[in-house]
């Protein structure tokens, strides 16, 4: 079938429509035109210029994520040179930066896939990897001491936790378009890593000695994996908008949460997120307990 469109640029020229089919075309001038059902664009369409497509990534987020690498890789590195101190700080860091790259990416309308991906691989160096090796090169060179199966218990509690920050992430990303924003399932990875990482930062900050606090920090490693491969729900925080107006008295509390952190920083931070991994469970079970009570007091009601 061949069918003519309106006067204008587009005047005596002819199109072959191809059938019916679900493919609505324009052909216009100055003024909309005729409409052709066609299973394929007319040839006059086609061999219009196309606009080239800019490549390129946005630099703004990614350098954030590149923060987030670089405070990992650089944690690495001190721990490896028995700096402690400096390798929890960096992953603490390296938290700050994680918690602003998406953020950033979501208010300036820069997300993309490669900085999804990116964000993912320096997250799992950053997060996965340097807690490990942290927690590593503080407890297992020491606890080898006391005796070869005490040393292998040591490096399979820290690669359990490396294990389980990989399938965390892989999780994470696979049901990102399916899950509650409101909520995290398991604990996040950053939340495992300052959990890890803030324990092996007071106990070298209290310098304690001996076999307990070793012992003590690869059941740390063990339970933070654990808590990040369950299904227990985390708070996401992802619904607070800081652009909203709050209460002046609200403002009072940011320096006030400063000087609560600065006074101790090792003891504080490993306490908040000790506290944030212990949220999880508690609100698992508290959903589990009101859902009970509903369904006992659902089947001794009246009948209907």
């Amino acid at each position: 079938m061949l069918a003519e469109g309106p006067a204008g640029p587009a005047a005596g020229r002819r199109f072959r429509c191809a059938g019916v089919a679900p493919y609505l075309l324009w052909a216009s001038g100055s003024s909309p035109g005729w409409v052709c059902m066609t299973t394929d664009p007319p040839a006059a369409l086609n061999d219009a210029p196309s606009r080239p497509r800019r490549r390129g990534v946005y630099l703004l987020p990614n350098l954030f994520t590149t923060a987030v690498l670089f405070s990992g890789f650089y944690a690495i590195v001190a721990a490896t040179d028995g700096n402690f101190d400096r390798a929890g700080m960096a992953i603490f860091i390296a938290m700050v930066c994680d918690g602003l790259d998406g953020r950033i990416a979501r208010w300036t309308n820069t997300q993309s896939d490669f900085g999804k991906e990116y964000d993912s691989l320096s997250d799992m160096v950053a997060f996965g990897l340097a807690p490990a090796v942290v927690a590593y090169q503080w407890g297992v060179e020491s606890i080898a001491e006391y005796g070869a199966l005490w040393g292998r218990l040591g490096w399979l509690a820290t690669f359990f936790y490396a294990a389980c920050a990989a399938i965390r992430l892989a999780r994470f990303n696979t049901k990102t378009a399916t899950s509650d924003k409101r909520y995290f399932e398991g604990l996040p990875s950053p939340s495992g890593a300052a959990l890890l990482a803030g324990f092996v930062w007071m106990m070298n900050d209290l310098q304690r000695e001996g076999i307990w606090p070793l012992i003590l920090a690869f059941a740390v490693a063990f339970i933070a994996g654990a808590l990040m491969v369950s299904r227990f729900p985390y708070l996401s925080g992802k619904d607070f908008d800081l652009k909203q107006r709050v209460p002046f008295a609200f403002l009072l509390l940011v320096p006030l949460g400063f000087v609560i952190v600065g006074s101790s920083p090792p003891e504080m931070l490993f306490g908040l997120f000790g506290i944030f991994a212990l949220s999880g469970p508690t609100l698992w079970a508290w959903r589990k307990l009101t859902r009970g009570r509903r369904a006992r007091a659902g089947g001794t009601g009246p009948a209907a």
